[in-house]
């Protein structure tokens, strides 16, 4: 996002009360427009292609299409200029998040997270960031890992080694690994956010990754961070 201009979001949920509730909070944050609302994942996807908004806030079931099948038809592998998609869902289920990012999502909460969370998340995914939830993520990468490097054909093959890398780059791809926002890896290593973005963009250009979810799985297959839980 660039300017003043607004940060134009799609909420998509199948619960009335819940679609309410998101919209009141966007529309009620300077610097955000609520784009639209939909009730099913076949209307977001329709929605989305129609309004173009930044970032559509995604749940997961719903009636009609659901919201892994529509984040697919948004943002998944091969799409022409793809919808940012951010799931939030009352499941923290493993197989949820693990096809949420599969099928393209930039990001992954729980509905019971604070509105300030919600918040800074659709911010930091209309930013071109990655977000997951910090309750899920090591879990996550550590048991499913293995199983999206091994079956995303976007992914180097195995023996891509990460000495392509430098040893700066190597540090900035282990804090993103380790969930930290461009600003917390630039306050980190002492530079400056544009320094960390051209890492980053450098980073995925040499591992030949789609984005930084990739990069976070990438690192945990690797060893470069590993699973505590």
């Amino acid at each position: 996002m660039t300017g003043s201009a607004p940060i134009r979001i799609l909420v998509c949920d199948d619960q009335p009360l819940v679609r309410t509730g998101y919209a009141t909070t966007f529309a009620a944050q300077p610097g955000f427009e609520v784009a639209g609302e939909a009730s099913n994942g076949r209307a977001a996807v329709d929605g989305a292609r129609r309004l173009r908004p930044d970032v559509v806030v995604m749940d997961v079931r719903m009636p009609v299409l659901d919201g892994i099948e529509a984040t697919r038809l948004l943002a998944g592998p091969g799409v022409p200029d793809p919808v940012k998609v951010l799931v939030v869902t009352t499941f923290n289920i493993d197989e949820y998040v693990y096809a949420a990012l599969r099928a393209g999502a930039s990001g992954f909460l729980l509905k019971d997270c604070l509105p300030a969370q919600l918040i800074e998340g659709v911010r930091t995914v209309a930013a071109g960031d990655s977000l997951l939830d910090p309750a899920v993520t090591r879990r996550l990468i550590g048991r499913f890992a293995a199983r999206i490097r091994n079956d995303d054909p976007a992914q180097p093959s195995a023996g891509h080694p990460l000495s392509a890398l430098t040893r700066r780059e190597t540090e900035v791809l282990k804090l993103v690994a380790a969930g930290l926002s461009n600003a917390e890896i630039a306050g980190a290593l002492f530079i400056g956010t544009e320094t960390v973005k051209t890492y980053v963009s450098r980073i995925l250009a040499k591992l030949q990754l789609r984005d930084r979810v990739q990069a976070v799985v990438l690192a945990y297959r690797v060893g470069l961070v590993r699973d505590r839980d």
